[in-house]
């Protein structure tokens, strides 16, 4: 069957490399709708299949990628964060309420900094950006937070995680079904040595992150503008981990669903002991906006939820601590962070999920994650949109200069 016509929009789009939208494009594939009418041969673009899995995706919610950048500059400029501001904003500062003794500062306890040098052929202004990392340890207070005492078996703080994202249906969505199997994991045990090279002291533990439940430019049977992956394909997926004694990831996009209604068919495969949750605000539309539309959002209490399922799952079968990524990348994306509550059972990691030079994830960062200590940082690398203005992508050294450290990183 011949490859399906792009409109101009979506050509536009799908040239922008990947796509945070995460629909479902397998080039050279077309099939109807697993879910709701046929889709409109004006409207309806590439399907992903694979395993019977199968599901048309519009071409309005492929500009999603132009949204978010809008979304991250926007944002932080309308917050007008800069550095000298971060000390008067964090929650850490003087004068704020002494809520919770786990958002003092420690600074006494504060490991000495490695500085490796600048990247040769930086821009000034990244090269500016990354330099000026080293004066956040001294300036920015809350961290490291004085959260509970980690449990018997916790990766964190004492591993750094280095995971690759995506869906293996299709190739925009992420590295992880960007290229074949054997070459994605031989690619990441090259990038976990490098990140090992980088910081000896702590121990780097490889994984793969699967977007299990993919957010959709069509309402679907139910309305709830999601598709969930079948089991077969998180199975598969949790396969290519296991072999290689890797941790492995399940990522949700709720659509116009909610977590209460997707973690609880996740529960068979958080029950495995090296399996993980991530939660994508993004794509959280409580509004009942199409996804793609706008950034979506979570409050404290749905965090809260994802932390209690987590838990209840680590107590019932004695499991060691669940890791919990929340992606963020503007101000409104995590409301009420103040009001999540920490489990010993449940590490909780905020990762700046942003993507494009470095000047500007470093700003996103200081503007999202610095601000409001929850437990551990994330930080998202994007092999595409990171460098389609022809800067290299940052290196292991460079992201190590951030305050807090990530503990997690995460590769798209």
């Amino acid at each position: 069957m011949p490859a399906p016509i792009l409109s101009p929009l979506a050509a536009r789009a799908l040239t922008r490399g990947l796509a945070p939208f995460t629909l479902l494009v397998a080039a050279g594939c077309a099939a109807s709708a697993a879910e709701g009418p046929a889709a409109d041969s004006s409207t309806s673009r590439a399907v992903a299949v694979a395993g019977g899995d199968t599901t048309a995706v519009r071409d309005g919610s492929v500009a999603t990628d132009t949204l978010r950048e809008r979304a991250v500059r926007d944002s932080v400029a309308r917050d007008s964060i800069r550095r000298d501001s971060l000390v008067r904003d964090s929650i850490g500062r003087a004068g704020a309420p002494a809520d919770t003794a786990r958002r003092d500062s420690l600074r006494d306890e504060r490991p000495v900094r490695v500085r490796p040098p600048v990247l040769r052929g930086r821009a000034p202004m990244d090269s500016a950006a990354i330099a000026s990392l080293d004066r956040d340890s001294s300036r920015v207070t809350g961290w490291p937070v004085r959260g509970p005492q980690p449990l018997p078996g916790a990766l964190l703080p004492g591993s750094r995680i280095i995971a690759y994202y995506g869906n293996p249906l299709s190739k925009r969505m992420g590295i992880l079904g960007e290229i074949p199997p054997d070459e994605m994991v031989a690619r990441l045990e090259k990038v976990a040595a490098e990140w090992q090279a980088a910081d000896p002291t702590t121990k780097v533990v490889p994984a793969l992150h699967l977007v299990a439940t993919v957010a959709q430019g069509t309402a679907g049977r139910d309305g709830k503008w999601r598709m969930k992956m079948n089991d077969s394909l998180i199975a598969r997926v949790d396969g290519w981990a296991k072999k290689k004694g890797w941790l492995y990831f399940v990522d949700v996009q709720v659509g116009l669903s909610t977590l209460r209604e997707e973690l609880p068919r996740m529960r068979w495969i958080l029950e495995q002991p090296h399996v993980h949750l991530g939660i994508d605000p993004e794509f959280s539309m409580k509004d009942g906006t199409p996804p793609g539309k706008k950034i979506g959002t979570f409050n404290a209490a749905d965090v809260n939820y994802a932390i209690d399922f987590l838990a209840q799952i680590v107590r019932e079968k004695k499991l060691p601590p669940k890791v919990l990524i929340v992606h963020r990348f503007t101000r409104n994306m995590v409301t009420g962070t103040r009001d999540i509550r920490l489990d010993p059972a449940v590490q909780v990691v905020m990762q700046m999920d942003g993507w494009g030079r470095p000047a500007l994830k470093i700003s996103t960062f200081r503007a999202y994650i610095q601000p409001e200590p929850v437990q551990f940082a994330g930080f998202k690398l994007f092999y595409g949109n990171d460098t389609k203005a022809g800067q290299p992508l940052m290196r292991p050294g460079e992201v190590l200069r951030l305050w807090p450290r990530p503990a997690y990183i995460q590769y798209q």
